[in-house]
């Protein structure tokens, strides 16, 4: 059985694979290993299986589509306890491999490239994806997941096998190589990088990732797994203009005295409550599957919650601002029934009983959702 595994997602990759397969082995015997090369073909039609069979290379064909797609199978069928995966456009230098290698001995279980360290050669990389795209929505990656990984899309990285296929990894397309170092993360695997350069592409070579719609894919997926950049600014946004308007219309600022003001501060009141509501689901799913690093503010918010020792805090708090809303509803019939149901403090108030009306709701939905949720997958919030 080899040691190392050496996979090359190919889709239509004939005019470079069999020099990539070269600097595999390059690479593989300086690492003084058993190694194989695999080629995880993606439904090549310009004979790219004959010439990598040829070179030297195992080539599998992967029928679903996707940059992920074929990097997971090669995974699956790779036999190696190392896994060096790397494009087939030869924009990568294989013969690297044993600097990846001694970093897997180490006990780092994701090893990533660095292009940005190691120097990217000119045509190597678009000026949108290098000045903008990667940077971008790397520093977002930071960001989101605490982490230093300072190129979340280089396509040369090395990792355990059976490490990575514990994280279950599923993406189909680009957004495939955001989920592993994503999942990494949060899993808290060892992880170390290294400065690789990257070439310049073949001439007439069309590029696989398409710049906007690959890029959309790779934040949306970052999004996905962080629900306290993806729900809450947006809360706070839709609290802040609902306070700014009841504000205005209760000091009868310029433009802000009708009863479209409260309308509008209404709409944007329910908005940031249902944020938060789906924020407290989005978290239960993802920290009841990963233990990861959370700020005192998150555990704080816990307690007060309840959360870690169930969900009845969150159907007390759902009582009580149904009680709060009847208590408001009822001051409120008396200020109409005495004439004062058209002073701005009665639409404050009107405003207020609604907003309770709505928080009763949605804290009993979330806290039915977290009860189900902890039910049907027998698990409880990890703290």
């Amino acid at each position: 059985m080899p040691l190392l595994t050496f996979v090359i997602p190919c889709l239509n990759e004939s005019a470079t694979i069999s020099a990539v397969i070269e600097g595999c082995y390059k690479g593989g015997e300086q690492c003084r290993c058993s190694f194989e090369v695999l080629v995880s073909d993606n439904g090549s039609c310009d004979g790219s299986q004959a010439i990598a069979e040829k070179a030297g290379a195992c080539v599998i064909n992967v029928p679903v589509r996707g940059y992920g797609a074929a990097l997971l199978a090669g995974f699956k069928a790779a036999r190696g306890k190392y896994i060096i995966m790397g494009d087939a456009d030869s924009t990568y230098e294989f013969h690297r491999a044993p600097e990846f290698l001694r970093e897997l001995k180490k006990g780092y279980q994701l090893v990533m490239g660095n292009r940005f360290k190691g120097g990217i050669s000119q045509g190597g990389m678009p000026f949108l994806h290098r000045y903008l795209g990667n940077p971008v929505l790397s520093g977002l990656g930071r960001l989101f997941f605490g982490i230093s990984t300072g190129d979340f899309h280089c396509g040369l990285r090395a990792f355990d096998r059976d490490s990575i296929l514990l994280l279950n990894l599923n993406s189909k397309g680009m957004e495939f190589a955001s989920e592993m170092v994503i999942k990494a993360s949060l899993a808290e695997f060892k992880t170390s990088e290294i400065a690789v350069m990257l070439l310049p592409n073949p001439p007439n070579r069309v590029p696989h990732l398409k710049t906007w719609p690959d890029g959309w894919r790779h934040l949306k997926y970052m999004l996905s797994f962080s629900p306290k950049y993806s729900f809450l600014p947006l809360s706070i946004f839709f609290f802040t203009v609902a306070f700014v308007l009841i504000i205005a219309y209760a000091t009868q600022s310029f433009i802000f005295t009708g009863p479209n003001t409260l309308v509008f501060a209404m709409t944007f009141l329910v908005a940031g409550l249902g944020m938060v509501a789906d924020y407290l689901l989005a978290r239960e799913m993802l920290y009841s599957q990963y233990v990861t690093r959370r700020s005192h503010l998150s555990q704080q918010t816990d307690r007060f919650l309840g959360l870690q020792h169930g969900t009845d805090r969150l159907f007390k708090i759902s009582a009580l601002s149904f009680l709060g809303s009847l208590l408001s509803f009822l001051i409120l019939s008396f200020l109409t029934y005495f004439g004062f149901g058209s002073m701005p403090a009665a639409g404050i108030l009107g405003i207020f009983s609604c907003s309770l009306v709505l928080l009763s709701a949605l804290v009993y939905l979330t806290a039915a959702k977290i009860s189900s949720y902890r039910s049907i997958h027998n698990t409880a919030f990890k703290s």
